[in-house]
């Protein structure tokens, strides 16, 4: 199983976190510094890292900068609830996700999943490219989606997602005016084993909404077809 690195300034999530990887079968290395982290990271990379954004001295965010000028290992934050600003600054340095504090366990395990599956396929894109030609983008109106170097563009403008608002979207993209229900859409965002709220994938949609709006602030391809689900709409 891969290799999970946690950096986190507060023991009691780095012991809780890592005894809850184990049990599912990851091995866990765990740094309470960003300090202590980064030279172990450049020296020997996981196959994913969990950051805290806030931590002393050398933030999350300071050290994925560091972290980036070597390696693309994918990287999820940890954030407070109402932390926005750094969400998507994070993002915009090349983070893979994020998960508000207080969390469920649960769910972060499932969005490490995901990330390591979509890690996965691209990289088996990237090898199947020698003998193959690759895939061609999927284009729906205005979107582009290009799913082997997980890429958005809305009328040529680029959309920065993470690895579950992608997966969501492609999902929804494939068969534009289908309608998927939460349960499909969870199905393919996380493993079937790992139960998810609901409301977590109305959080991602709101999200993907305030993205696309930030690019062109009449945005509306997402339908919400209440107490069904939802549906891409490529005649916007």
């Amino acid at each position: 199983m891969a290799t999970i690195a946690l950096v986190d300034d507060d023991r009691n999530i780095l012991t809780s976190v890592s005894i809850a990887l184990q049990a599912e079968g990851f091995t866990t290395r765990i740094y309470n510094s960003g300090e202590a982290a980064l030279p172990a990271l450049l020296e020997n990379p996981a196959d994913l890292a969990v950051f805290d954004i806030k931590m002393p001295h050398m933030d999350g965010l300071e050290l994925l900068r560091r972290v980036r000028e070597k390696l693309s290992m994918p990287v999820i934050f940890l954030t407070s609830k109402d932390d926005e600003l750094d969400e998507a600054l994070g993002l915009a340095m090349g983070a893979d996700d994020y998960i508000a504090k207080p969390f469920s366990q649960r769910l972060l395990i499932a969005r490490i999943k995901a990330i390591l599956r979509r890690t996965e396929l691209i990289a088996q894109t990237i090898v199947s490219e020698d003998e193959a030609p690759p895939a061609e983008p999927v284009v729906r109106g205005h979107l582009t989606l290009d799913p082997a170097r997980h890429a958005v563009h809305w009328k040529d403008k680029k959309v920065v997602l993470t690895v579950t608002e992608f997966l969501i979207l492609e999902t929804l993209a494939q068969r534009p005016g289908v309608v998927k229900s939460r349960n499909q859409l969870m199905d393919t965002a996380y493993q079937d084993d790992v139960y998810v709220d609901d409301r977590t994938i109305d959080s991602h949609i709101k999200r993907l909404r305030r993205k696309f709006r930030e690019v062109d602030d009449e945005f509306s391809a997402i339908d919400t077809l209440y107490g069904a689900g939802y549906r891409f709409n490529d005649e916007d």
